[in-house]
This record gives C-alpha cells, sequence and structure tokens, in this order.
C-alpha cells in the first residue's frame, strides 16, 4: 500500500469518475485504474462498485476512503511542520465564503493578505454553506467563512466576530417610519427573501416569522444575490433584512432607508471553518489575523478587540 494508491481512491470518491481523476492527479487513466486495482488486490475487497455511474464506493470501500483521507491528511502535515519551523508563508490556500459575506468581507483584507504574502497561491471559491462542509470534507478547499454555529461532525469552527442585522425598507413602507425596529414588528406582508440554499435566507426567515404566512405573500420573489433585494426595494416596496457590512457602501439615499434594530439586536456569528484534522495552519492563523485587523471598528466589541487566538493553538 502506497500514498499515491490512497490519493487516487480519494480522488476516484471526490471526482466519482475514473478519468477527472486521474486528470487531477496527473497521471494516465490506465496507471490509476492499475494502481487502485493493486490496493484493492492487496486488501482483497473492491473499494468502488463500477456497475454504477457515476462510479460509488462500496461499504468497505467507505470505511478505507474515510481512514485513507486521514492517513493523507497526516502525511501532508509533515512539510507544513517544516514549513512553520522556518516561518516560511508558501504554497496554496483554497478558501470558500458565502456570498452573503464574500462582496462585503473579502474587500476588507484579501488585498493586504497578498501583498503580505506574495508566495501565496489565494484561491476563492464563492459557495452556499452546505457545499463549503462537502468540499472541506473532500480536501478540496482548505478553509472556509461562514456563518455558525454549524455543528457538523468532523468540522472546527474558530469564531471571527458578530455581525448585525438591520432593517432596509423601502420609502413607502410603513417600518420606514419607525426609529427602531423590533422583532415583533417584522410579522407583515412585504418580505423579500433569497432563494432557497442560503443559510441568510433561513436566519430572516426566523426573525420574521415568514415560515408561518400560509397564504405565501411574505415570499414576494427570490433572488441569490443581496444587491437585487436592495434595488428591487428601491424601485418598488417591501422591506429586507441585511448583515451590516453590506450597509457600508451606501449612499446616503441608501442609508435613509436603513432602521436599526432595538436592543436585543439580533446577530450573526462569521468564523472560519476547517476539517477536524486541517491542513496550511500557518496560512490559516495568519488569515485570520488579516480578517481581523482589518475590520471596521463597529464590529470589534469587548469581547473579541485585542483577543485574536492563533489557529495553532486550537490543534
Amino acid at each position: 500500500m502506497t500514498l499515491s494508491q490512497l490519493d487516487y481512491i480519494v480522488a476516484v470518491d471526490t471526482h466519482r469518475h475514473f478519468a477527472t481523476a486521474a486528470e487531477s492527479c496527473h497521471v494516465t487513466q490506465p496507471t490509476l485504474s492499475m494502481q487502485i486495482q493493486k490496493l484493492e488486490d492487496e486488501l482483497g475487497i473492491l473499494v468502488f462498485d463500477r456497475s454504477k455511474q457515476p462510479v460509488v464506493p462500496t461499504e468497505a470501500g467507505q470505511a478505507v476512503l474515510a481512514q485513507a483521507r486521514e492517513v493523507l491528511r497526516a502525511a501532508r502535515r509533515i512539510p507544513e511542520i517544516v514549513s512553520e519551523s522556518k516561518n516560511d508563508f508558501q504554497g496554496e490556500l483554497r478558501i470558500g465564503i458565502i456570498p452573503t459575506l464574500a462582496p462585503y468581507l473579502l474587500p476588507y483584507f484579501i488585498g493586504e493578505f497578498i501583498e503580505k504574502y506574495p508566495s501565496v497561491s489565494v484561491q476563492i471559491q464563492e459557495l452556499v454553506t452546505e457545499q463549503i462542509i462537502e468540499r472541506l470534507r473532500n480536501g478540496l478547499i482548505d478553509v472556509g467563512l461562514v456563518v455558525t454555529p454549524l455543528l457538523e461532525n468532523g468540522i472546527t469552527e474558530i469564531p471571527l466576530f458578530k455581525e448585525p442585522f438591520v432593517v432596509y425598507a423601502a420609502d413607502s413602507h410603513s417600518l420606514a417610519n419607525a426609529d427602531c425596529v423590533d422583532s415583533q414588528d417584522l410579522h407583515t406582508d412585504g418580505l423579500w427573501l433569497l432563494t432557497e440554499g442560503h443559510c441568510f435566507r433561513n436566519q430572516v426567515m426566523n426573525l420574521c416569522g415568514a415560515d408561518r404566512k400560509a397564504n405565501g405573500t411574505a415570499l414576494r420573489y427570490e433572488t441569490g444575490s443581496l444587491e437585487t433585494l436592495i434595488k428591487l426595494i428601491d424601485k418598488q416596496d417591501g422591506f429586507t433584512l441585511l448583515p451590516y457590512l453590506a450597509t457600508f457602501d451606501m449612499d446616503e439615499t441608501r442609508r435613509a432607508r436603513i432602521r436599526p434594530f432595538s436592543a436585543p439586536q439580533p446577530v450573526r456569528e462569521v468564523s472560519l471553518v476547517m476539517h477536524r484534522s486541517f491542513l496550511k495552519r500557518k496560512l490559516i492563523n495568519a488569515l485570520k489575523h488579516e480578517i481581523m485587523a482589518h475590520l471596521p471598528h463597529e464590529l470589534l466589541d469587548e469581547t473579541t478587540a485585542g483577543k485574536v487566538v492563533d489557529v495553532l493553538s486550537k490543534s
């Protein structure tokens, strides 16, 4: 049994296609297939059921694959230990970030991070939370920026900050007449929502009680973009909830449509998430420090300011 063979079966499990797996491993498909066959012969089991398309692991193969991923993570940790001892920042960092954070959080820190660590190749993917968790488990990304708690088995969460919600209401909507909004005021018609799959949608529906609108009048329109919701409200009617960072670059006309919540304000917790056996710890720790160093001061309350715990200390 070799690390290469384990790498090959993990690639097939990730891509569920032998040719794609071979391409990702930079070998020919016959080479990959032959090595997997040799491993199966040695183990005395079939790792994959090749009669199904796409190919799927057998019951025994699932257990082998889970252990193979752990072995590969442990093996890849060895050169990282050496790199960390040299205080060497280089390599590739693959980041997944949810759409309701990406356009509002990334501009604060990503430019400075790239400039500070020029030997690090940063790849960023905009994904919903479910996709981020799946890709963390499969080793396709190194770290995610999501809203927590997730309480996912095998996923480590490192909270960064808590972001308040605000109401964004059309000038003609009744909520525009309030200085601040109580959650009880949200039981009203005219709510605009993101499409299903976005965690922010679920948070908004929980706050607004939209799931109790049997006639569906709360669900006037659905989109995958907060900016689209804002523009629709500008031109039409209704209201939505926005995360605080989404309001920072608004002009005066739009800022006049924002209403804060009365205390206690509803918030969402933004965290870094990694696989429990996560690699690239020094890079992820550097990423966390860069994010915290460039956050707007309004998001750094007494519970977070000056309290940046190293990810390395969590290992």
